[in-house]
């Protein structure tokens, strides 16, 4: 799976046959500045993502589908795609989306994180509204 070209901040971390990972700003988000499981995180994966080792593996039936994580346990928006190449293009647009800033990454908190979320603004362009 080609992601040839992704919005600023995005960079590939892995490709395999079923899954894909891209992550924002790796480089931020570096255990130093913010904890590295903060780093935005978008999962392009065959089938849905298991949280348990030992998960099947996926059927050729499956979809494909990509998932925006802010955290482990802070899932944004997931959508369902019909083909791997869909869903690569699916999460490139979703990448330029979170870049934009038209991602509403607060929406997604039951426990507001200020200086993180200054620091997303920040980094998307949204510290400008």
């Amino acid at each position: 799976m080609e992601f040839e070209e992704l919005a600023p901040g995005w960079e590939v971390w892995s490709v395999e046959s079923t899954t894909a990972v891209l992550v924002f700003r790796p480089n931020v988000f570096d255990t130093d500045a913010f904890p590295a499981p903060c780093v935005p995180t978008i999962y392009v994966t065959k089938g849905k993502r298991g949280r348990r080792p030992g998960r099947d593996r996926p059927s050729a039936g499956d979809p494909w589908y990509v998932t925006l994580y802010l955290e482990p346990d802070v899932t944004g928006e997931q959508r369902e795609f019909d083909s791997r190449e869909v869903a690569r293009e699916g999460a490139a647009d979703l990448a330029a989306a979170f870049a934009r800033g038209d991602v509403d990454y607060r929406s997604l908190y039951q426990v507001p994180r200020p200086e993180y979320f200054s620091r997303l603004d920040e980094l998307t362009g949204r510290d400008d509204e």
